[in-house]
């Protein structure tokens, strides 16, 4: 005698009971679209947290910058958690200082993120897809920020 497969088992039927499951609720569905921006923002929320709680004004907390221990010159991201320290205490004037190209990428996350929330809230797709001509003045003006911070009149900008 043959014994009937029951539903659940590998086979035929599993993969007709898998398809016969009930959907998703929208209210689930949204909220399992809603994990990875609010994970982005937790990594992030937590890394400036840190930044905030230990001063990088202090030394011995964190390593020094590779280029500017061996070579003297300020790389585009000297500054970086210095800025971040301030922008997290609020003092933007302070973070202008240490590192303005960090505090515009900062406030370039921020409606990123913002962005990317309200589409998925929408139900639409995001996608960050930025034009090569946006990309190479980017590269350009850090890279001029790069040489005139280090030239002997850029001395205001550095950290």
């Amino acid at each position: 005698m043959r014994r009937a497969a029951r539903p659940g088992r590998c086979g035929h039927n599993a993969r007709v009971n898998a398809a016969s499951s009930p959907p998703a609720t929208p209210r689930r569905a949204r909220a399992a679209r809603l994990a990875v921006p609010a994970g982005v923002l937790a990594a992030v929320a937590g890394a400036f947290a840190y930044v905030a709680a230990v001063d990088p004004n202090e030394p011995g907390h964190y390593p020094a910058c590779p280029l500017l221990r061996l070579t003297g010159l300020y790389c585009p991201g000297c500054g970086g958690l210095r800025s971040a320290h301030a922008v997290a205490h609020g003092d933007l004037p302070a973070a202008l200082q240490a590192n303005a190209p960090a505090v515009l990428g900062y406030a370039a996350f921020a409606v990123l993120w913002t962005v990317w929330v309200v589409r998925v809230l929408q139900d639409r797709p995001f996608r960050l897809d930025p034009p090569p001509l946006l990309m190479w003045s980017l590269g350009a003006l850090l890279l001029v920020f790069t040489v005139v911070r280090n030239l002997p009149f850029g001395g205001w900008l550095h950290p």
